[in-house]
Parts: C-alpha cells; sequence; structure tokens
C-alpha cells in the first residue's frame, strides 16, 4: 500500500509516469484551447463556500477554460503513511456532463450558457427530473464537440423523434434537483475535470472502466431493427447474442463491422493474478440495464469460471452491511435507477444514496474509496473542449464524487481524469502493472486523498420524496 503514496512523489511503481494523459493529439479534429462559453471561473483554491445557490446567475461574462492537466500535489517525503484503502469500488451511472449536474457549483469549472450553432450564446434552460433520450452517438458526439468549437450540441437529435433537434441538450439541473450529490460533493471531493475515455456511448465507455480500453469499439452493438432499446437489449450487448456486431475503428481510422466479443485482458484479470478478490455489480442477464453489464463482451470472463464473480447489483448492499465487500467492486446500475434519460434524476439519486449509506452503515467503510461517476455524456451540453489523445478520445467531461473517510473535505480537484484513471489509483494502490497506454498515462486519482488526515465519519443522507415515484422503461434508450 504505500506504494499507493510513493507514487504522488515518484510516479508510479513501475516507473511510469502519473501526471496526465499525453498533450499530443491524434483524434479526429486538432486538440481545442479553449472553451466556448463559461459563466463560473476556475479559482486556484479548491475549498468551496459553506453556502450554495439552488439555481444559477446568469452573466454576459465569459471566462475561458482548458482541458490540460492539472499536476496533483501529494503528502511530502518525509511523512508519508500507508495507505488505509483495502476496498476500490468504481460505481458507474448513465449519461450526464459536469455542466448538466454542476454546472453552477460554486468555484468549479462550470458553465450555465452555452453557444449554439448559430453563434448565439444562449442560456442553459432548468432541466426537468424526466426527459427524452437524446442522442449520444459516437457520430453526435463529434459533430457537437465540432473540432473543439462546442458549439452544435442544439443540432442532436432526440431519440423519440430523430428527425428533430432537442434543446434538451443545452439544459441542466440545479443544487434543489440533486441536493443529496450537492452534499457529497460539499464533504468529499467534486471532480470538474474528469473525461469519459471515448466520444462515443455506453458499451465502449464501460469497456473502459473494467480495461483501459474498448478494443477499438466506438459505438453500441448492433443487433436488428431495435438495436440499442433497453427494453429489447435484455439479453446483452456482447458475448451472449452470437454474431452481434459493433462499430470498430483501428488505428488508421478505419471503421468496420466486427462481432462485439472480445477477449483482451481486464483489471480483474490483474487481480485474479494476485489472488484479489473482485465483483462486478451488476443487473442480471434478462432485466433491464443487463446491457450495461461489461464482462458480457469479454469472452474468457463470460463463457469462464470467472462470470461467478458477476452479481446482481442489489448484492453490493448486503455485502457492505456484512463487511464482505471484495478488494475492488464495479457497480452498474438498473435501468430505473441509471438516471438515463428517461428516467428520474431524484429516483435515481435516491437508490445512489440508499447504495452508499449502506456501505457507510457497514464495518468495510473505513477502508474504502468510491469513485462514482457517470459512462458518458448522454447528449448533454459540456463547455469544456475534450484533448484528443488519441483516434478514440477523450470523451466529454462527466461528473465525478469521490467519497472515502480519506477524501479532502469540500474539494474541487481540477486533474484531469477519465475512466482509466480509476483503474490506474487501483493498480497504484495494489501494486498492479498498467493494461494499456491510457491507465499507463491517467493521473491515478491520489490528489483527492489526504491519507495524513484523521479519517471522517460517514455522511448518512436521507432519501427524498420524488414526485415521479419511478424510473422508466421508455423503450427509446439509445444508450
Amino acid at each position: 500500500m504505500l506504494c499507493g503514496v510513493l507514487v504522488n512523489l515518484l510516479g508510479a511503481c513501475d516507473g511510469s509516469p502519473t501526471s496526465g494523459v499525453p498533450t499530443a493529439s491524434q483524434g479526429p479534429g486538432p486538440t481545442p484551447a479553449t472553451s466556448a462559453a463559461a459563466t463560473t471561473t476556475n479559482p486556484a483554491t479548491s475549498a468551496i463556500a459553506a453556502s450554495t445557490p439552488t439555481a444559477p446567475t446568469n452573466s454576459s461574462s465569459t471566462t475561458s477554460a482548458t482541458s490540460t492537466t492539472v499536476t496533483a500535489s501529494g503528502p511530502t517525503a518525509a511523512n508519508i503513511p500507508a495507505s488505509p484503502i483495502k476496498h476500490i469500488v468504481i460505481f458507474v451511472k448513465e449519461n450526464r456532463t459536469f455542466d448538466n449536474y454542476f454546472g453552477t457549483y460554486p468555484g468549479a469549472n462550470g458553465a450555465t450558457t452555452a453557444t449554439d450553432s448559430t453563434g448565439k450564446v444562449v442560456p442553459l434552460k432548468h432541466q426537468a427530473d424526466s426527459i427524452p433520450d437524446i442522442s449520444h452517438s459516437s457520430e453526435s458526439g463529434y459533430m457537437a464537440y465540432d473540432n473543439g468549437k462546442m458549439d452544435k450540441f442544439d443540432l442532436i437529435a432526440s431519440n423519440k423523434n430523430k428527425g428533430a433537434t432537442d434543446n434538451n441538450s443545452l439544459s441542466q439541473l440545479y443544487q434543489a434537483d440533486i441536493p443529496n450529490y450537492w452534499q457529497y460533493a460539499q464533504n468529499y471531493v467534486l471532480g470538474d475535470a474528469m473525461f469519459s475515455s471515448l466520444m462515443g456511448p455506453s458499451f465502449p465507455n464501460h469497456l473502459y472502466t473494467v480495461a483501459g480500453q474498448s478494443g477499438g469499439a466506438i459505438n453500441n452493438p448492433r443487433t436488428d431493427k431495435n438495436v440499442g432499446t433497453l427494453s429489447n437489449a435484455t439479453k446483452g450487448w456482447g458475448c451472449d447474442i452470437q454474431h452481434q456486431e459493433v462499430q470498430v475503428k483501428d488505428k488508421t481510422g478505419t471503421v468496420q463491422l466486427q462481432e462485439a466479443c472480445f477477449d483482451f485482458q481486464t483489471l480483474a484479470d490483474e487481480l485474479d493474478a494476485k489472488n484479489l478478490s473482485w465483483r462486478y455489480y451488476a443487473p442480471p442477464t434478462g432485466t433491464s440495464g443487463y446491457i450495461w453489464s461489461a464482462f458480457d463482451a469479454i469472452k474468457h470472463i463470460r463463457n469462464g469460471p470467472d462470470w461467478k464473480f458477476v452479481v446482481p447489483t442489489e448484492q453490493f448492499m448486503t455485502d457492505a452491511a456484512a463487511g464482505n465487500l471484495p478488494t475492488v467492486s464495479w457497480i452498474v446500475t438498473p435501468g430505473k435507477v441509471s438516471e438515463h434519460p428517461p428516467s428520474s434524476v431524484c429516483v435515481g439519486e435516491n437508490w445512489t444514496v440508499q447504495m452508499l449509506n449502506s456501505l457507510m452503515k457497514g464495518p468495510d467503510w473505513s477502508s474504502t474509496a468510491v469513485f462514482l461517476t457517470w459512462d458518458d455524456f448522454g447528449g448533454f451540453y459540456d463547455h469544456v473542449p475534450p484533448q484528443q489523445v488519441d483516434g478514440y478520445g477523450l470523451g466529454f467531461r462527466v461528473p465525478l464524487l469521490v467519497i472515502s473517510p480519506y477524501a479532502k473535505k469540500g474539494y474541487i480537484d481540477h486533474t484531469q481524469y477519465e475512466y482509466s484513471s480509476m483503474l490506474h489509483f487501483a493498480e497504484t494502490e495494489l501494486g498492479l502493472a498498467t493494461l494499456t497506454d491510457r491507465d499507463k498515462a491517467a493521473s491515478n486519482m491520489l490528489n483527492a486523498f489526504d491519507f495524513t488526515q484523521t479519517p471522517r465519519p460517514p455522511v448518512i443522507l436521507t432519501e427524498r420524496t420524488c414526485q415521479t415515484k419511478a424510473g422508466s422503461d421508455n423503450p427509446n434508450y439509445d444508450d
């Protein structure tokens, strides 16, 4: 565990760099220098004020924001404790950008306005709790990105009516809409430079959360005329469906259809080799949300003995309460509580609170680090142009909450991260080799922690009353 703290000073234990993703742009467009429109500043200090507003105050002033890496700071060499983290939880929800959830958060690099396709600066409207799904394919992402100008989100089609534009893309939620997520941010760490790994939707991005790559996949698999609909995809994406295909892009940029069943190495394989435990808590086959179960697309796990470690999502609460968490956990959400439009954000936030309360009330809380994030941009606006580190991404910013007794309190972490950073944290803490160039280059997230502080008690939150009584299984998901 000492390796996990030394890396802040010396680099990774295998000698690899830890300062962040590469600066060279190798993707489809040039690396942008500044954002399109932002109305909140990005101060050097990371402590937030105790008072936070429930709605934004728009102004005509704008500030520019870059997607460059902020160098992480850490404990001094004279006082480096061994890391107390024994349980790592990677908690992945669905389809939100940073500006969509935290664009009005004080001190964070957020925005309350956007530049649309006509060049007009428009306010981000207040978003309802449940809205129609929005296209968030790789093609939609690159269109909205527009070579770093970030000015075509208003042209993204709604999946309910694919021929129409839907300005729900240019909308955001306020503190009053997601009060418990804001409480986590006020008590723990909010990352405002967390990017999705790939410019595109769920399937490839979920693969990055387990392997630091997607096997070249850039979109969701194709099955039949109802491809991508959550109600039709309960058999899963990947090895369950013979001859199911997905778009795969090679290093030259050529895109071809390939079977959506891969066989590359994952963090789970490295854990197995070290006799370290893991579980992937996910909706089981035949249920809403099974499409997000990434190990279904890894042949040697889906068809091998390790599949027994892929367990129903709700088992996390039982394991956490009993002090039976493995070394590494992944949590993937059922459709109704995923916050994937049209599902209710309120219902989804309540479910997250249930899961985290079960952890905080259990004996493993004192040695756990939770990384709560969202799997892709979902078609929503974000003002920070993602650095193009290769032909796949980065994708747009997503929210990140780092929750642990050793997470800094009320801290806004401006260090650039991506999903591979969560893997790099685990590799650093557990003395594992990196899997790909992505996790090797990604910042290891240690800047979010202070292992010299007295471990803080849990923050048990109260679920709120939702006007929407249940989530949605609307078939118009395009994940």
